[in-house]
């Protein structure tokens, strides 16, 4: 079936993007409309276009990597569009996003379905809307709304679309029957459809000039060339002709797609795509009731997060007295929702209507996935997955929140191995979530747990090998952080230089807030002193009541300083830039042994868990990104300095060899 098809029926030329699941806008989807076009332009009897996308979605917009391949034809075919005499009618529901959006400010008026989502995500790819977007929205909705739209990346709905004037009409009920009045109005004469240069605004110099000094004061010292150059194409939208705005803009385009910061935001994006799906590409099944057994703490948040994703929960405790506490503890959480205006009191009663609770394990029987915890160790797991084999489905998934157990050993005692997954969840406020099969745990299962824990809104990523890669690549920053303080830096130093280079938090911000590690250099110096961390209010930093960001402290620098003495190191001046290399050298060198070890199912993973789970920057697209920047052969250099002063720590993974050698990259192995 063709992506694009064009039908025409009494004088309206219906012309449908049919590419799913989101109707992306590849190569062969723009060359099929271009095509659509200009047949419907060339036919007499066709006097007016509507442009309608099939599916749940009218169109996600562009196909990210299809940026790596070719010039993209969007900006050509926006321009036909445009500038056809035949007008337009663009009929929107779903998701009107980036690319597509631009699409749709082409036609003479667009009518949207109540819900619909629009907006220009672009920015946060490292790009600005290249197909006349930066040129054509500031005309139709003025500067300032337009800036916001561009610079925030977060889409409107039709409603407020409408308020601005993006959207002409949000429509309730059937959207061709109202597309087919207004073209057939036009097609009679009885209500013409106004060309684009009747419906642009009429800009205010002093306002359009206005908003772009906002802009650019809001702006402040920007990390990113993205803003900045948004900021530049609107401000060209005013100042220079149409035409040569377009070529602006163009070239805007083109320049902040080479940016490093640009090609390392677009391969986060797709490496967290990618690991959206489960290896060998098997189906997830479907989720609608969730059982919540004995989960502790966390089963309120995990229960309130179910609900509002729109599934019946059933939660399990082991007295009626705990029950009530849980249910009561989802009961606040509602509550906080509402008066905060995130949910609506409506809302709260039909959630509330699918959440049941019990001490009866078969009240499970219905349920499609139910989570367990390990906290009270294998014997009382096993005991659960036996009793849960006698209530529930052979095919519901039985997934257990892992406290440190293996799931291959846990999954034994269940009669069906193959429905049993592990999960690894970042506590709450983190996204990072890992699901872990073991040997007899079936794909579908492994697909299962991902969609469960998108569902939550996690960034959750396969584990083929069992080992938890966010712990890894944590325990190899800290690893790589010590070794620069027992050289002569302080950890202030580290936690500076890292956060300078775009860390969300530094390493020993992150591991105050987890508790100190002491098996770690400077964790075993300062937990023998009686510092474990941000819960006993001192530890690499120090807190004061209820602060969650600590103060550097004089006696940890002491601690440090008697430990290089006691173990014989000279102290020397560690600049920022060593510090860099060295995280970076390790996070690269920890990513090669996890590959090599099985241990993810794709390169591209690490990146994704590395940006969600140890705060990553996303801009520089990942360790494993990061290093095929810096080169294979560099980082293996990097990694032979390091490891010349004895530390094993350093000595290069053998895949960094075989990468030299055949001049390749671990980005290569991305599936």
């Amino acid at each position: 079936m063709e992506p694009v098809s064009l039908r025409a029926e009494a004088g309206i030329g219906w012309i449908t993007i049919d590419n799913p699941p989101v109707n992306a806008l590849s190569h062969g989807v723009c060359a099929g409309l271009a095509d659509a076009v200009e047949r419907a332009a060339a036919d007499r009897e066709i006097k007016v276009i509507v442009l309608r996308g099939a599916g749940r979605v009218w169109s996600a917009g562009a196909d990210v990597r299809d940026l790596d391949t070719a010039p993209s034809p969007l900006p050509a075919l926006c321009a036909k569009l445009a500038g056809l005499e035949t007008p337009v009618i663009a009929a929107l529901h779903g998701s009107v996003l980036g690319g597509a959006l631009e699409l749709a400010l082409c036609a003479r008026l667009r009518i949207a379905a109540p819900g619909t989502q629009l907006g220009f995500p672009d920015v946060s790819l490292g790009l600005l809307p290249g197909a006349g977007g930066t040129q054509r929205l500031p005309r139709l909705i003025g500067a300032k709304a337009a800036l916001g739209m561009m610079l925030s990346g977060l889409p409107v709905n039709a409603e407020r679309a409408e308020a601005m004037g993006l959207v002409d009409a949000v429509i309730e009920g059937d959207l061709d029957a109202m597309a087919t009045r207004l073209a057939e109005a036009h097609i009679d004469g009885t209500a013409p459809l106004p060309t684009w240069e009747e419906r642009a605004a009429r800009p205010e110099p002093g306002e359009w000039l206005s908003a772009i000094e906002a802009a650019r004061s809001g702006l402040g010292r920007a990390r990113l060339p993205a803003p900045v150059r948004i900021i530049d194409c609107v401000e060209a939208a005013l100042l220079l002709p149409e035409a040569e705005g377009h070529v602006f803009e163009a070239t805007a385009f083109a320049e902040l797609a080479a940016t490093p910061e640009s090609v390392g935001l677009r391969h986060a994006f797709l490496a967290e795509l990618r690991a959206a799906h489960a290896p060998g590409g098997a189906a997830p099944r479907a989720l609608a009731e969730i059982g919540l057994v004995g989960t502790g703490a966390g089963a309120a948040p995990l229960a309130a997060g179910l609900l509002s994703a729109g599934m019946r929960v059933t939660m399990i405790e082991g007295d009626s007295e705990t029950l009530a506490d849980a249910m009561s503890e989802v009961a606040i959480l509602h509550d906080r929702a509402v008066e905060s205006g995130r949910l609506t009191p409506a809302a709260r009663e039909e959630e509330w209507a699918r959440i049941d609770g019990s001490v009866d394990l078969r009240e499970l029987e219905r349920c499609d996935l139910v989570l367990i915890e390990d906290a009270d160790g294998a014997v009382e797991v096993g005991r659960l997955l036996a009793a849960l084999d006698r209530v529930i489905r052979p095919e519901a998934v039985r997934a257990v929140l892992l406290a440190g157990g293996e799931i291959g050993a846990l999954a034994g005692a269940s009669a069906h191995p193959g429905a049993v997954i592990g999960l690894r969840m970042a506590a709450e406020g983190g996204r990072l979530a890992e699901v872990v099969g073991g040997p007899e745990t079936a794909a579908e299962a492994i697909a299962t747990g991902l969609a469960f824990l998108r569902k939550l809104g996690r960034m959750a990523v396969a584990v083929p090998g069992g080992g938890a890669i966010g712990a890894a690549l944590m325990g190899a920053l800290i690893t790589a952080a010590d070794s620069a303080v027992a050289a002569g830096a302080s950890p202030y130093d580290v936690d500076r230089a890292l956060a300078a280079w775009g860390f969300a938090r530094g390493p020993y911000q992150q591991a105050d807030l987890a508790g100190l590690d002491p098996k770690g250099w400077l964790g075993a110096v300062l937990v023998a002193a009686g510092r474990t961390g941000h819960a006993e209010g001192k530890g690499v930093y120090s807190y004061g009541a209820g602060q969650r960001m600590g103060h550097e402290d004089d006696e940890v620098l002491a601690l440090i300083a008697a430990a290089r003495e006691a173990q014989g190191i000279v102290a020397r001046p560690v600049g920022m830039k060593e510090i860099q290399t060295r995280a970076l050298a390790a996070l690269a060198n920890a990513g090669a042994r996890l590959v090599e070890a099985g241990e993810v199912a794709r390169p591209s993973d690490i990146d994704a868990v590395a940006i969600a789970g140890i705060g990553f920057p996303r801009w520089r697209g990942g360790p494993i990104c990061a290093a095929d920047q810096a080169g294979p052969l560099a980082v293996r250099s990097e990694l032979r300095r390091f490891a010349a002063g004895g530390d094993d720590f350093w000595t290069p993974a053998a895949l960094w060899d075989e990468l030299v050698k055949y001049g390749r990259h671990l980005g290569d192995r991305a599936g």
